[in-house]
């Protein structure tokens, strides 16, 4: 049985992700960036990440030896992610400092894993792009969700966490915390 393209990619829409957008430098030295929602963490041990890109996009080429930042989107980011996605006329675009491995940074995300290039491996009309974390931020807020084609945001959290006390929750011990939200946790090495 053939597998239709366009009603797998309406099936598999029907995951809910983050939204993320991938960020680095051209050879030149500027700045890119693309919206992604095809991003998972890998490993603690050593510290990876994995985005997928689509191979005709600009961002494809540019990752292969370069450092990159993911940028976990807020809720309130859906205009850069439409930016990103260059579904949106050009607006400004507030770029944080860059990380310690040189790898840019939007300003005012949830979350920012900054990385070296560690692997790539094919991935069919995709390249999959394992970077190591060199750098990580956090900071309070919602996230941007997207599910069956839309932007999404969480309701407001009611208190109870149903998992609370389980190995699993962000209450146990197995879970990583930091401190201070915005200030970059970094990884040895």
């Amino acid at each position: 049985m053939a597998i239709d393209p366009r009603e797998l990619r309406r099936c598999l829409g029907h995951f809910a992700t983050g939204v993320t957008v991938v960020t680095c430098r051209t050879r030149e030295g500027g700045l890119h960036g693309a919206t992604v929602n095809a991003f998972t963490a890998v490993s603690l041990n050593p510290p990876l990440v994995l985005v997928s890109l689509d191979r005709r996009s600009r961002l494809c080429r540019l990752m292969e030896q370069t450092a990159f930042s993911v940028n976990v989107l807020d809720a309130r980011q859906h205009d850069v992610a439409l930016h990103f996605a260059g579904r949106l006329a050009p607006h400004a675009v507030e770029w944080d400092d860059d990380s310690r491995c040189g790898a840019p940074r939007l300003a005012g995300c949830l979350a920012t894993v900054s990385c070296t290039a560690w692997r790539h491996y094919d991935g069919g009309d995709h390249v999959l792009y394992l970077g190591e974390v060199q750098e990580f931020r956090v900071r309070p807020g919602r996230p941007l969700l997207f599910h069956t084609g839309e932007f999404h945001a969480l309701p407001a959290h009611g208190g109870h966490v149903p998992w609370d006390g389980s190995g699993d929750a962000p209450s146990s011990t197995t879970w990583f915390a930091t401190s201070q939200h915005d200030q970059p946790a970094r990884m040895a090495g």
